[in-house]
């Protein structure tokens, strides 16, 4: 695999930030969940049915992929520690 370009302590910080983004939408999903539950079932239709509601789901589906690559930046970090730590040595 290529070198990446990016010291440890900014790329811990880039997957911080990304966790805590992926974070706060979990937690945004999981409130529209509750809420579309306190709604009658043709609110939640009309709702739904909107250009909004769309690019919500478009989201949630680049979402998925966004998470596949966290593993991969995740096995990536821990790739860059262990050449500190075994360069150290």
């Amino acid at each position: 695999m290529e070198e990446l370009d990016i010291d440890l302590p900014n790329a811990k910080l880039a997957y911080t930030i990304i966790q805590s983004l992926l974070g706060a939408n979990e937690a945004v999903s999981e409130l529209l969940v509750v809420m579309s539950h306190a709604l009658d079932e043709e609110t939640v239709k009309a709702l739904t049915n909107t250009n909004e509601w769309e690019k919500y789901m478009d989201s949630k589906r680049e979402l998925e992929n966004t998470k596949v690559q966290m593993e991969k930046l995740t096995r990536e970090l821990k790739k860059m520690e262990k050449r500190i730590v075994d360069s150290g040595k």
